[in-house]
């Protein structure tokens, strides 16, 4: 059987027809889908769904990927949820798994990285003018963030017309509480311009279960030399911000951390940057 053949069979058996010789299906398909495949939940109202973008994939030869976006309601709070789906002749799959190999593409597909995240207020390190430019969503106490992402700074410092580093604070706060407040004070600090803060809490020692604020900010201060008082850790702008990182993450379907985008495309393995400087050297 032809790998095109193994994929066709797993797509009909999790998949549902659509109007025939259609190949992207209209809003209206998807939404009825949606509310009947993929949103199972009785107390989820599925509200809409926007196709964000659609890709291709060399291996899914006739299979249209679409990125989308879901308008959910739950408890009368308003939630928005990435999905994405494979189309094809009719069909429709949120997941489309090569056979043979055990590869499922869904793990391997993240959106083109829109051009309003290259704005000044998440420029953390490097010219925005440079020649490569890097997207990071990322938690400070995250083990795999702190071996990763602290290079990633070094790589920029060093070469700034080479790499400008946009970076988002996506906080894992139920693997570790600590960070919510942690973000929130890099954010302030990166305000401030005191960007050698936002680095030294990639070193921070603190219980992750840690949710007392005057106990975090004790230890911020006396491990980093920086003072924030819980009045601006608290504060609406503060918190608003954070809020809008979290919506960019959800938007470009970041799962976990550190997700590192480089040049508009998802680096999977995190370190494509580094080609660059061996280039360079």
């Amino acid at each position: 059987m032809s790998l095109m053949s193994k994929l066709l069979m797993s797509a009909l058996i999790t998949s549902v027809a659509l109007s025939a010789n259609t190949t992207i299906p209209d809003t209206k398909t998807l939404l009825k889908y949606v509310k009947r495949s993929v949103v199972k939940n009785p107390q989820v109202t599925v509200k809409a769904i926007n196709i964000i973008e659609t890709q291709t994939h060399k291996d899914l030869e006739g299979w249209t990927i679409l990125l989308t976006n879901m308008d959910l309601e739950y408890h009368k709070k308003e939630i928005h949820a990435p999905e994405i789906m494979f189309v094809k002749d009719g069909l429709v799959t949120g997941s489309l798994v090569n056979l043979k190999t055990g590869r499922d593409y869904r793990k391997e597909i993240k959106p083109t990285v829109k051009p309003e995240l290259y704005n000044k207020e998440h420029l953390l390190f490097g010219d925005a003018n440079a020649t490569h430019k890097m997207v990071v969503f990322s938690d400070p106490q995250c083990p795999f963030c702190q071996e990763v992402v602290p290079e990633i700074f070094k790589a920029a410092k060093a070469h700034p017309e080479l790499l400008a580093v946009y970076y988002y604070h996506l906080p894992l706060v139920r693997l570790h509480p600590v960070s919510d407040v942690l973000t929130r004070v890099m954010h302030i600090a990166q305000k401030e311009g005191r960007l050698d803060v936002v680095e030294k809490m990639y070193q921070l020692k603190i219980n992750p279960r840690t949710t007392k604020v005057e106990k975090i900010l004790s230890a911020v201060k006396k491990q980093t030399g920086f003072s924030v008082t819980p009045e601006q850790v608290e504060s609406k702008e503060v918190k608003e911000a954070l809020s809008a990182d979290e919506k960019s993450a959800g938007e470009m379907m970041v799962q976990g951390t550190p997700t590192i985008y480089l040049d508009g495309k998802w680096d999977k393995m995190r370190d494509g940057y580094q080609k660059f400087i061996e280039t360079k050297k």
